[in-house]
């Protein structure tokens, strides 16, 4: 069984930093790529950025873009993500999760974790 389970959240004020980690646990998983996500309340979630895990090829969200940085040490079994010159707009439930199947050109991921709220005060 794979667990995926996050910390690191919290509450800070609109300029600040915060660091998510996320922890692989369970049997031995070799992801295709990890990914974050959040879900505010009232909307969808939507993706926030992404890194494939062996060579570390990262995407994001054009509203994160040069703010937010994912990474991940394959050693740990642990992806980060690196938030800074944080907004009120990125208070959210942050999910990370994890992708072992593509499909065409899209990665599914099947594996969550429970959630990390971020709140960012103005």
């Amino acid at each position: 069984q794979v667990e995926l389970v996050e910390s690191g959240g919290g509450l800070v004020q609109a300029g600040g930093s915060l660091r998510l980690s996320c922890v692989i646990s369970g049997r031995t998983f070799s992801p295709l790529s990890m990914a974050w996500f959040r879900q505010s309340s009232g909307k969808e979630r939507e993706f926030v950025a992404s890194s494939t895990w062996i060579d570390g090829i990262t995407s994001y969200a054009d509203s994160v873009k040069g703010r937010f940085t994912i990474s991940r040490d394959s050693a740990k079994n642990t992806v980060y993500l690196q938030m800074s010159s944080l907004k009120p707009e990125d208070t959210a439930l942050y999910y990370c999760a994890a992708a072992r199947v593509q499909i065409g050109s899209k990665l599914r991921y099947d594996y969550w974790g429970q959630g990390t709220q971020v709140t960012i005060s103005s």
